[in-house]
């Protein structure tokens, strides 16, 4: 959540909430920081490395992996809210607050919407918002809110780009005007429009 990876020389002084430090070749060292201290390490050997496979999801920017078809068919056989679920790394390997909140949003999907509602359009169409979410954040070196460095230290640019998250109740939606709403869905504050993102599940054709 706010843990990071940094890439130092061995001879730096210690970074503050620095947890850990694995010694490189070249004189560098691999620094575990962690703010809030969420994070864990765990030593694995390949056995444990498969197991620890097999509790994620799928990786939503692997096509190959995870289709259209197939993420609709996971989601049929889930009655939870789709925000919750977007977090549930079991289900989906890679989606934290942020980007759940974005995906849906750019989707038009009320994140209290249970998953299995979700017709095919909409599921594609969702993937799709993760997909492109993602890959933007990625190609804006992630997004710093307060926290967040790269594994060189350096900020992200990517908060310059939400769509929904930054914002506070109240405040217009970037897409309509209306009044930016906030609730809590899964213990994570969630923001969404009411017009862009309605509740009530479309008719189908």
């Amino acid at each position: 959540m706010t843990g990071e990876l940094r890439l130092q020389h061995s001879g730096d002084p210690p970074l503050p909430h620095q947890h850990l430090a694995i010694l490189l070749d070249g004189n560098r060292e691999l620094r575990f920081i962690d703010i809030r201290k969420f994070g864990r390490l765990r030593l694995l050997d390949q056995e444990g490395l498969t197991a620890l496979d097999r509790s994620l999801g799928p990786e939503p920017l692997d096509a190959s992996a995870l289709t259209p078809m197939a993420f609709y068919e996971r989601l049929q056989m889930r009655k939870r809210a789709i925000k919750t679920l977007l977090l549930d790394q079991s289900f989906l390997a890679g989606v934290g607050n942020i980007y759940a909140d974005e995906a849906l949003f750019l989707a038009g999907i009320h994140p209290l919407r249970a998953a299995s509602s979700l017709s095919t359009d909409e599921a594609a169409g969702l993937l799709s918002a993760i997909r492109s979410i993602l890959s933007a954040s990625i190609a804006h070196h992630g997004t710093t809110l307060r926290d967040y460095r790269d594994g060189l230290g350096n900020s992200g640019e990517n908060q310059h780009h939400l769509r929904i998250y930054h914002l506070r109740e109240g405040d217009p939606c970037t897409r309509c005007g209306t009044g930016i709403s906030r609730i809590v869905v899964g213990q994570r504050g969630t923001k969404y429009c009411s017009v862009c993102q309605p509740l009530q599940i479309p008719e189908q054709d």
